[in-house]
């Protein structure tokens, strides 16, 4: 504590718990009276970090110039610490960082804002309605007397998660998490809703917004169904720095239990929110899905919006991974991943937006039936300059809805995922924000030539695709191509057409050394269903660890199969 570094509030408090029993001091004044937060940021940023296979678990704890505790903060914003402290006196104190179990590792940077302006930790109601005036009642800390708010998202905000910040008077608030919806809105109504028999009774579709408002509480609602009818149920709570755990349970009308269910699948994690998909209703009724924290807590921060929706075929877009790195007059794919659910089957059509100057994109589809892998490839102009941009990922398609009905419109906006090294060599994943694509200086590879890129097969039939590699300057490490995205022997992406593969023993995919030259020879199974214009790419990998790879692609390559004569 004697060498702590100074600073002078509010100030952004940047440092790193770097060895085991490392301890971080940091010194500053504050005024009698005064009240400051400090929101640490650590954990919560980590699982994004690629091969860092333990995690931080921070603390903090104020002190007084003798070394005496004030406070101390420890798991609030998951395992973050979050503290909330009025000096009753002036003068100088201590903010003291650890990890909890007095671990360390250099790659644990934290984030400490520390400041006196207004926290938001969560709001009542929690979903709204783009371009509409929405009251709202908050919950955190160093807030007004009354905390509300009058907010308006613009019309054309995007519908899901969104961050906004909270304006009191001249100050303005951390962002605060907002579920964003063009479905029908409703707010959990004051009064006993703890039993079926109390319970406000909904429209299907509906968002509830609600609060779990003390220990033990239940918050009911019941709506009408018919038999056969499929209801989907979703919480947003946990996701969006709520408080609350959520435990469903499904009732009919005589209070007993239909369903159970706890945390949710969300893509390739599971979370703390609730999802329960496609329960169906027994018979004609009414029934009733109660809500509470799977703890029993409950209090301030406790609010969530409760989605419910009747169960309909859709699909899930995953991108694997969050980024895309090009050379002028080279090429890279994006493989694009499908989840279907209940009973769609149909192709997806990929699309892209947010495209640099100099990049174009050739926009590949998923194919129906069995196929879950497509690919968009990318291509930089032999000119293009270094920048880099974010970007949109999204498919298209319909669904059949039986006899009289319009055709079902479906669009999905892609989540790109992270690659990461999980212990024992494997290859695990993490949601991000976004999937950048970058233009680099020329690199290892100036160029992935083929000898054609129209792949035309009949059932049965092989064709080999010449590979010839133009090698930067005394590059001589190991190349190895492939048209399908691995890691060992798992295959994380194959957008050929079914039926189609590798022929591993016909091909020469290892160049070694200086060599330059290699084939893959591709095999139409006889049973191959017809396709026509599969997009592909050929990849040339460099090894950059166990799991990364640093890849340079060639230009598009269209795979048809032939109808069987």
């Amino acid at each position: 504590p004697d060498k702590a570094q100074a600073v002078t509030l509010p100030a952004t408090l940047c440092g790193a718990i770097e060895k085991v029993e490392d301890f971080d001091y940091w010194k500053f004044t504050a005024a009698a009276g005064q009240s400051v937060i400090f929101h640490v940021r650590c954990q919560r940023l980590q699982d994004k970090i690629h091969d860092l296979q333990a995690h931080a678990d921070p603390i903090l704890y104020l002190r007084d110039t003798k070394g005496g505790v004030l406070a101390m903060a420890d798991n609030e914003l998951f395992a973050d610490p979050l503290l909330v402290h009025r000096f009753e006196q002036a003068g100088e104190y201590i903010l003291e960082v650890r990890d909890v179990r007095y671990q360390g590792n250099v790659y644990w940077e934290y984030c400490i804002e520390a400041n006196s302006r207004p926290f938001v930790a969560g709001s009542f109601p929690k979903a709204v309605a783009p371009g509409v005036d929405t009251p709202l009642e908050l919950s955190g800390a160093l807030l007004p007397a009354e905390p509300k708010a009058l907010i308006k998202l613009p019309a054309e905000t995007r519908l899901g998660s969104t961050f906004v910040p909270v304006t009191f008077g001249d100050q303005t608030s951390n962002p605060l998490p907002l579920y964003v919806t063009n479905l029908p809105l409703t707010n959990e109504a004051a009064g006993d809703n703890n039993s079926p028999m109390t319970a406000a009774t909904v429209e299907v579709p509906q968002v509830i917004s609600g609060r779990i408002e003390t220990e033990a509480d239940l918050d009911c609602y019941s709506f009408v169904a018919k038999k056969g009818e499929k209801f989907t149920f979703e919480v947003i709570a946990r996701r969006q720095m709520s408080k609350l755990d959520s435990f469903l349970r499904i009732l009919n009308d005589k209070g007993a239990a239909l369903r159970e269910d706890d945390d949710g699948r969300f893509g390739r994690l599971t979370h703390a929110d609730t999802w329960l998909e496609g329960w169906e209703a027994p018979a004609d009724g009414t029934f009733t899905v109660e809500i509470r924290d799977v703890h029993l807590r409950g209090g301030l921060g406790f609010e969530y919006a409760l989605q419910i929706t009747r169960t309909t075929p859709y699909f899930e877009l995953q991108v694997d991974t969050d980024k895309t790195l090009l050379t002028p007059g080279l090429s890279g794919a994006i493989f694009v991943r499908v989840v279907r659910k209940h009973g769609f089957t149909g192709e997806i059509q990929l699309h892209i937006d947010g495209l640099p100057p100099g990049v174009t994109a050739t926009c590949g589809r998923i194919l129906a039936g069995k196929s879950v892998d497509g690919c968009i490839v990318l291509s930089a102009a032999p000119d293009a300059g270094q920048l880099a941009s974010d970007l949109r990922i999204h498919g298209t398609s319909t669904h059949p809805q039986g006899e009289g009905m319009p055709v079902l419109e479906l669009a999905d906006v892609a989540q790109p995922y992270q690659e990461y090294y999980s212990p024992g060599g494997g290859r695990g994943h993490y949601p991000v924000e976004s999937h950048v694509v970058s233009i680099g200086a020329p690199a290892d590879i100036l160029a992935v030539k083929l000898s054609e890129t129209d792949i035309h097969l009949k059932p049965g039939e092989s064709k080999k695709i010449m590979v010839t590699l133009d090698r930067n300057k005394d590059v001589n490490q190991n190349v190895t191509l492939d048209m399908l995205y691995k890691h060992l022997d798992s295959v994380y992406a194959n957008s050929l057409p079914e039926g189609v593969t590798i022929d591993g023993n016909q091909s020469k995919t290892l160049l070694t050394g200086n060599t330059s030259e290699g084939f893959i020879t591709l095999k139409a199974d006889k049973t191959a269903p017809p396709c026509e214009k599969q997009l592909g790419v050929v990849m040339a990998n460099f090894s950059l660890n166990f799991v990364m790879k640093s890849t340079y692609s060639s230009p598009p390559v269209f795979v048809t199969v032939e109808k069987a004569e």
